[in-house]
């Protein structure tokens, strides 16, 4: 594995591995995405993906991660990431961004969407294909001799031009051993053609948030939980990409054959 500048460059044997811990991420998300309706507590979302992920024989990454409490970050309505999960029972019309990571054989998976619980308002559903489309943006300026401004100037733009902001204190990040590595990747205020050159080898997750209001955020009382300054409603997605010499290669995928466990 050659490091360079503190990112460390993945062979193809450690790709697969960090996609193997990425499929279960995106597997276990996937079943606290669909229980994640009106009446359901976010400990129960919590205990769901958990259990799924030990059943795989993985263990969850930010359980015990600088002290987070809990298998995923469960931030509701307002919430921008780190949400604690707690007894809350979700209602009609909430949306929620769900983050979950999986550790297996020494490799993490991470990866986050946002789901609306029932009949969600216009302006959330908006929210969220906004922010889900512009992680395909940025997926796909991870080339090779691209840059860092190029990727996060295109997600900006496509942000504004649909009347959302960027947060820009909570970025993406190098994958591998280590939940986080460098480099940092960040989602605006970059101009193309500067920062990091896109290599083959590099991991990192592509994982911009969008605001209805405005960009700034604020910590709650709990150390973690994060929530917009104004009362906007936030949304997040994540995923985990490989730069090859062919391409991006998205690493977090769910199994396409993946079926429900019973009960859930």
């Amino acid at each position: 594995m050659l490091i360079r500048e503190q990112i460390r460059y993945k062979s193809r044997r450690e790709i697969e591995k960090l996609r193997a811990a990425g499929r279960i991420a995106a597997n276990a998300l996937r079943v606290a995405a669909r229980a994640a309706q009106p009446g359901v507590s976010l400990l129960e979302l919590d205990k769901l993906a958990e259990d799924f992920i030990r059943r795989q024989g993985a263990t969850p990454s930010f359980k015990g991660y600088h002290g987070f409490p809990a298998t995923l970050c469960t931030s509701v309505n307002d919430r921008v990431v780190h949400g604690i999960p707690t007894s809350y029972r979700l209602q009609e019309g909430d949306i929620i961004a769900i983050d979950c990571g999986a550790k297996l054989e020494g490799y993490h998976g991470d990866t986050c969407l946002t789901v609306g619980v029932g009949e969600v308002g216009e302006a959330a559903r908006a929210l969220m294909q906004s922010c889900q489309l512009a992680m395909f943006v940025g997926i796909e300026h991870c080339r090779v001799g691209l840059r860092l401004g190029d990727m996060s100037s295109a997600v900006q733009r496509f942000a504004e031009e649909r009347g959302f902001s960027v947060v820009r204190e909570y970025i993406g990040h190098g994958i591998g051993r280590d939940l986080h590595e460098d480099p940092q990747v960040v989602f605006a205020d970059q101009r193309p053609g500067t920062g990091f050159r896109m290599e083959p080898g590099m991991t990192i997750t592509i994982e911009p948030i969008f605001n209805t209001g405005g960009a700034r955020c604020r910590v709650e009382k709990d150390g973690w939980t994060v929530r917009t300054a104004d009362g906007g409603l936030s949304a997040q997605f994540e995923h985990m990409v490989a730069i090859t010499k062919d391409g991006p290669e998205i690493l977090s995928l769910p199994d396409p054959e993946f079926e429900m466990p019973d009960g859930t």
